[in-house]
């Protein structure tokens, strides 16, 4: 049996990675989406509608290589990942004093080190195939600094460095790696109060989506490889 191109969507429950899952099924694209909320997966589906087939969801917990690897398993012999777009994350908004050893190992873990194992178990096969696309969703403060996000700052960092690495090692095989760097956008990783006071000037989850989106649809040998997105009113 000929396998289904995929796309991958990592944290795919809420906010971008939601917008993304929403945007690539209603064009047609198979998208496996995982998160740990599987009831807010299937609720995706049901939004889809006539397009609910093109949605696969399964709960998957990236910080454990083990469950990646169950999951890749599972779904390896129907489906070929052409496309990953890392998108889990997590943060705490505290400074560096106040956060716990467990939240910062936390973030770590899902942050960067779920990203590298979800892109170390589709790699071979890309490499195999001279063919695939990476898509890191990374964060402004790969770029600016913020206080009260040291831990985050550090795996989104560490992320980058990671993937600029890569994507030198994999640019004869044909494989785009693509690091986007959103500013402050209105999904659930905010406080409601923060949500309430600046989500007018916040960037959209939809919006987003429909850029990156684009830029997965680019099919020359043209690649955006580091993609800063801002409100156009700046940093909050």
């Amino acid at each position: 049996m000929e396998k289904k191109n995929a796309v991958w969507i990592t944290g795919a429950s809420s906010g971008i990675g939601k917008a993304l899952a929403l945007k690539f099924a209603k064009n047609g694209i198979h998208v496996l989406g995982t998160a740990r909320r599987i009831d807010l997966l299937n609720e995706i589906k049901k939004e889809l509608g006539e397009f609910a087939t093109f949605f696969v969801c399964h709960r998957l917990n990236v910080s454990d290589f083990s469950f990646v690897n169950e999951f890749y398993q599972k779904i390896s012999s129907e489906y070929q990942i052409e496309c990953l777009i890392n998108n889990a994350g997590t943060t705490s908004f505290k400074n560096a004093i106040d956060n716990s050893i467990q939240e910062i190992e936390e973030i770590i873990q899902v942050n960067l080190l779920g990203s590298i194992y979800s892109i170390k178990i589709v790699l071979p096969e890309m490499l195999e195939r001279k063919s695939g696309t990476i898509i890191n969703i990374l964060s402004v403060v790969t770029q600016k600094i913020f206080t009260a996000s040291s831990a985050y700052s550090a795996s989104k960092s560490g992320l980058h460095a990671y993937t600029k690495v890569l994507r030198e090692e994999v640019r004869d095989k044909n494989i785009r790696v693509i690091n986007v760097s959103p500013g402050a956008t209105a999904t659930s990783i905010w406080q409601e109060g923060v949500l309430q006071k600046y989500s007018e000037r916040m960037m959209s989850a939809e919006a987003i989506a429909e850029l990156i989106y684009q830029v997965y649809s680019e099919k020359s040998n043209l690649v955006s490889e580091e993609l800063v997105l801002r409100p156009i009113k700046g940093d909050l």
